[in-house]
């Protein structure tokens, strides 16, 4: 639907993830993915979509005076968020472990923002989802590390993940933004474009 509304742009997906790739292929939309290695590094200052939105539009300007006219260029990065501070990947399997610790039995945001690039403008849009955990035993933390590896997930979970399926008990918002993309903000906007 929103593919041919679209024939007169390219859009480019500058995004290593699997799971981002698979939403774009999901939502049926024609897209090239173009890769550039960012250093993530942003003010300390900053808290909460202040942080996603900064590196969002970091990864974007990447691409600074390469876009064609008609290339729409699409950034994204997630955090979870928990005690005013920012839970990003971890860095070995002693600090996931950690992290779990530390979402275990609480309630975390996860906060995804998108940035949408072209030559003319900058566009920057975020989704914040609630997400509970029940309490997690050392047991079932060790055995989701072993078992799934997530050191490459915010957070040191994937919500689509076994863990998921067992520690999540409630869910505000997106679904699909804890996965790392708020897919109905994003078709919304490319939707309008259209």
């Amino acid at each position: 639907m929103l593919r041919n509304k679209l024939k007169k742009y390219k859009l480019i997906l500058a995004s290593g993830s699997p799971r981002r790739q698979q939403f774009f292929k999901d939502l049926d939309l024609d897209f090239e993915i173009r890769l550039k290695e960012i250093e993530e590094v942003y003010p300390p200052e900053l808290e909460a979509a202040e942080i996603t939105n900064y590196l969002a539009e970091l990864k974007a300007n990447a691409f600074e005076g390469e876009l064609q006219t008609n290339e729409i260029l699409i950034t994204s990065d997630t955090i979870v968020w928990h005690n005013n501070k920012a839970l990003g990947k971890p860095k070995d399997e002693q600090d996931a472990f950690e992290i779990l610790k530390s979402l275990s039995n609480t309630t975390h945001e996860v906060i995804t923002s998108v940035c949408f690039k072209t030559n003319e403008k900058t566009a920057l849009l975020h989704e914040i989802t609630k997400v509970t955990f029940n309490e997690l035993s050392d047991e079932s933390i060790r055995y989701y590390l072993e078992n799934y590896k997530p050191y490459d997930k915010a957070g040191a979970y994937g919500i689509q993940e076994w863990i998921g399926f067992i520690g999540v008990s409630k869910i505000e918002g997106s679904y699909a933004n804890v996965m790392g993309m708020p897919t109905d903000k994003v078709y919304e906007y490319l939707s309008k474009l259209a």
